[in-house]
């Protein structure tokens, strides 16, 4: 998959501008709902012969328009994260747009002249809400009249489910609660995270349950805190495991910083710190708990092993 990264005004090129089938949207988790846009144009881009495009947007509107700092802004794909599942949907370009107040004022015609029509797509697709220009004035019912007659385009209706439109609010909603099965439906695919394993308290290996901690330098919307059976995806290979998220109350009564990730697998023993690993959240097994003892904290960590297994052991048979 081609990468191009765009700051307005972008500067045009030959490759840049060569026709190609788009779909447009900010497509943060790419869930069910996107990826009916993207398969929308995959068909409409086969049926045309030409590349399969997709347009999406960084950081997100809400940093230039809400003034939020990027720092307190949590995705369910990060750029990373967007850009590995869009390559998995068959994407061949990829383009993505800094957006900043500049590009933020532009009026949906100069959006449409600069970001459509200079850039070479001879058919637009996006969701029935999308929305482009200054204050998003420009929508899917006035893109005939934007586009100068130059493309064409489609509009895709909502994805729903039992009736609700599947949206990165509700997905998000959901991991928040930790209820992963409903995010993973709604998602199409597990919810993951990445990161890389770094030295920790150690404390795990002295009661028999040796963690991994695992740090992201991407921004994910983590689940609630807790106790969740997981898959861990190291050098190619999954293993099956628990996660703990938060701040170890047992240990440690005050709850400053973001919360710790450490991982316990199933049947694994070898060094991977420094590696990189990729987490699947499947279902959470219970809240984070300040036990009385250490004895009682094991005596939990085991029963926590069993549902695990169970969880994912259910897994493979289905």
């Amino acid at each position: 998959m081609e990468v191009h990264h765009l700051v307005h005004p972008h500067t045009l090129t030959a490759s840049l501008s060569k026709p190609k089938v788009m779909a447009l949207g900010y497509f943060d988790g790419v869930h069910r709902g996107h990826a009916e846009v993207i398969e929308k144009a995959r068909q409409t881009a086969e049926d045309m012969k030409l590349p399969l495009a997709v347009m999406t947007f960084h950081p997100h509107p809400k940093v230039v328009l809400s003034k939020q700092t990027e720092e307190d802004m949590f995705y369910l794909t990060p750029l990373q994260e967007k850009q590995r599942v869009l390559e998995s949907l068959g994407v061949e370009e990829l383009y993505i747009v800094r957006f900043d107040q500049e590009f933020a004022s532009l009026d949906p015609q100069a959006f449409v002249d600069a970001y459509i029509i200079d850039l070479g797509v001879k058919h637009a697709v996006a969701g029935f809400d999308f929305s482009y220009g200054k204050f998003g004035r420009g929508t899917m019912e006035t893109l005939p009249y934007h586009s100068r007659d130059a493309f064409t385009f489609s509009t895709v209706s909502p994805y729903t489910e039992g009736g609700e439109k599947v949206s990165s609010t509700w997905i998000r909603r959901m991991v928040e609660e930790g209820e992963m099965a409903k995010a993973a439906r709604l998602l199409g695919r597990w919810y993951t995270f990445e990161g890389t394993v770094v030295e920790g308290e150690k404390r795990g290996r002295t009661i028999g349950f040796p963690t991994a901690n695992i740090q992201s330098e991407e921004p994910y919307l983590l689940p609630n805190d807790g106790v969740y059976a997981v898959r861990a995806l190291i050098d190619g290979h999954w293993h099956r495991g628990m996660c703990n998220i938060g701040y170890k109350p047992t240990f440690h009564d005050e709850r400053d910083g973001p919360p710790e990730i450490e991982v316990h697998l199933f049947d694994f023993s070898g060094d991977i710190y420094g590696k990189t690993v990729r987490i699947e959240w499947r279902d959470r097994l219970r809240g984070e708990v300040k036990f009385p003892s250490l004895d009682a904290l094991v005596s939990q960590l085991h029963e926590d092993k069993r549902s695990a297994e169970q969880v994912l052991e259910q897994e493979i048979r289905d």
